[in-house]
This record gives structure tokens, sequence and C-alpha cells, in this order.
């Protein structure tokens, strides 16, 4: 996969060369290219924002050194075998970023980012590439940033970290919160490693067992647990048919019903007497 990031502050982006990312840089599976936008502008003071039509507060991200960039970035990709470009735009008014479009893109050959500072870019530099590739405006949750470099350290790793070769165990990223194919996407429940004890805490004595299938039971009701405390809303979004018998008596203990017009196979939805831990 290639990567090209076109920003103001290349040296946000040095996350990139450590951790799982730089890995996956190491072994050839990402190839990254960072670019300094103000390379493309042509005064002596790099300027790269204006004030907006309209009136308003802030500043926004011009039109030609975006446009000089890209264009240039396209060529030079397309030059060296790249192909079928995908446009990410970082942006707390873009859509959800989650596990299912990590999942997405990681299968894309070559992603763009364009992170943005002040009010954002100016809205005909989007408009013109999606006329040439596919664009995603992306957020990574409802708050807002003083600029885009962040959100693209978070989606690149949550996209690097798919890629073939990258992981040491291939099948890991199956078992994550939010692994898409699911019926039932629940948080994953507590873990533990050696020693035993510490600080006079222990481990749950099932996961000394030995037995695989207590072990399972465990964590599918501590995923329960963990699911109803922080992300209710997820199970409120399951397909009740992801939940077998055993989840059933969990979900009950922990508070939710189903819908009484839909049993027994009705969507749950938490009682108003539910436990909460």
């Amino acid at each position: 996969m290639r990567l090209d990031v076109v920003t103001i502050f290349p040296e946000y982006l040095e996350p990139l060369n450590v951790s799982l990312v730089g890995k996956a840089r190491a072994r050839g599976r990402l190839n990254v290219q960072v670019h300094d936008l103000r390379d493309w502008t042509y005064d002596r003071h790099n300027t790269v924002d204006d004030t907006p039509y309209g009136g308003g507060p802030g500043m926004v991200m011009k039109t030609d050194p975006w446009g000089d960039a890209l264009d240039s970035v396209l060529a030079d990709g397309y030059e060296t075998g790249s192909h079928a470009p995908v446009l990410i735009v970082p942006t707390p008014s873009g859509r959800p970023f989650t596990q299912e479009l990590a999942v997405e893109l990681s299968e894309r050959p070559w992603l763009i980012f364009t992170p943005a500072r002040y009010e954002g870019i100016d809205r005909r530099v989007i408009d013109e590439y999606a006329t040439r590739m596919p664009v995603h405006e992306v957020s990574i949750g409802d708050y807002v940033l003083a600029g885009g470099e962040a959100a693209v350290l978070v989606i690149t790793e949550a996209v690097a970290r798919l890629l073939p070769g990258v992981l040491g165990n291939a099948e890991s990223h199956r078992d994550d919160s939010f692994a898409p194919g699911a019926m039932a996407n629940l948080l994953e429940g507590p873990v533990y490693t050696k020693p035993p004890a510490w600080r006079g805490r222990g481990i749950p004595d099932v996961l000394l067992s030995g037995h695989h299938g207590k072990i399972a039971r465990w964590r599918r009701d501590e995923a329960l647990k963990r699911t109803t405390v922080h992300r209710p809303d997820l199970i409120e979004r399951c397909d009740p048919k992801a939940f077998d018998k055993k989840d059933r008596e969990m979900l009950s203990i922990l508070g939710w019903a189903p819908d009484p017009e839909g049993e027994p196979h009705g969507r749950f939805w938490r009682r108003p007497d539910g436990v909460e831990e």
C-alpha cells in the first residue's frame, strides 16, 4: 500500500516511523510519503491560508497550494506504478471512523491524506478531486482538534495493522472490539498475563483451569459486562440472533430484556432497574 500525507507540519508525522506502522514500512508493506504543503507556495511568506468569503472567524486554506500539491502527488504515484487512489479528508464534520471503514481502507492500494488546519480547506478542492477519485471525509470523534494530523496517525495505525504480514499473529485482529463480520460487535473483556499474583491481586481461576469451553464462556460474559457499562448502544444495535441461551441469561442478569413485541428474537433494551457495575 502507498500512503501520501500532505501537511504543513511534516514533523507531526514522525510517529509513522515507529511501532506497527514503522515495522510495516520496514517490511515493505507500507510506502509512506510525507509532503510539506508549503513546497507548493510561491510567495515569500509561504502563505497557505486566507480570510473566508462571507466573513467569520478563522482562516481558510487556499486552493492553489492544495491543488498543485495533490496534482504533484498523483503524478508521482502514477509514474511509480501506484493506482486507484482514495482521498481521506480528516474533518470533525465527516462520517465516523469505524473498524469497518478501517478494513475497507486496508484493501485499497493507495491512500492520500489531507490533514487541514485553521477552519479547513476551501471546499472547491474537495469537490475537484471527488471527480477524480473516491473521497472519504472522516471524523475520529465528536471533538475538535487543532489540525488533522492526529487523525492521520489514528487512521493509519488502524489500517496498517490489518495489512498482511504486519501483525505477528495474523488472526489477532479478528477478535478485536468492533471487528466486522460478527452479528454482535462487543467490546473485549479484561486480559491478564504473568505473574499470577501481583500486589495481592490474582487472576480469575477460570483462566488457569485449562477448560477452553469455560474460558470462552467467561470471556464472552466479560465482554457483555464491559459493553453494558461502556457502550450499551452496541447491544441495542445487535442482531438478536447473535445471542445464544447463555448470552441471554447474562444479559438478563445485567438488566437487559428483549423487545416484548418481538420475542423471542426482538432486539434488547435496558430495563429501568438494569444492573450496572
